[in-house]
């Protein structure tokens, strides 16, 4: 099966070229599985990636296919519920937590970060954690006691930081009011 190896308007080449690698690279897969998996060879392949070359309706099939998603999941614009949130309309996450969560981000399914609202009862210490990607926390009201590996930061209103999760980080409610703060990081932590 060949594709065209004419490149169309760059922009619809440079979304579908970067959603099939996004979603080939989510599911663990190399350009060898994709070619085995759609028959296609993996210079096509690669340079479709590349945005080198727009791959034929057929190809665009036989791709999503072994990516076992739809062709529209390539060329179709996505809904506003999975890219706007309306104030009043955040979801909470139900954790057993006494701290609250609520999703600031959209709900595409290939999103890379995460933005919550959090509130942070007073007292609260959570415990030490640590995981890929980065964080960042921006304190809307309140004063929290932020931890990172052996250093220790103490963040009030308007206060923001932005940190690598590898190292070991924790968080306290220092103050005695509850603490809202918005935290983005990277990847995404709650996929529905």
């Amino acid at each position: 099966m060949a594709g065209a190896q004419a490149t169309p308007d760059k922009a619809a080449g440079l979304s579908i070229g970067s959603a099939i690698r996004d979603r080939r690279r989510g599911l663990g897969l190399t350009l060898q599985s994709l070619a085995d998996g759609s028959g296609l060879s993996i210079p096509f392949l690669s340079q479709v990636e590349r945005n080198l070359a727009y791959p034929s309706l057929l190809s665009l099939e036989a791709i999503a296919k072994a990516l076992d998603v739809d062709v529209d999941y390539f060329v179709g614009v996505p809904t506003p519920g999975q890219i706007v949130c309306r104030a009043g309309e955040h979801d909470r996450i139900d954790l057993e937590s006494p701290v609250v969560y609520e999703r600031l981000s959209g709900r595409h399914a290939e999103r890379k970060m995460e933005a919550l609202r959090l509130i942070v009862p007073p007292g609260l210490a959570a415990p030490t954690i640590h995981r890929e990607g980065e964080g960042f926390w921006y304190i809307l009201s309140g004063t929290l006691e932020m931890t990172v590996g052996r250093k220790k930061f103490v963040l009030s209103t308007g206060d923001s930081a932005h940190f690598d999760q590898r190292h070991p980080y924790s968080m306290r409610n220092v103050g005695k009011s509850e603490v809202r703060m918005i935290w983005v990081g990277t990847p995404a932590i709650f996929k529905d």
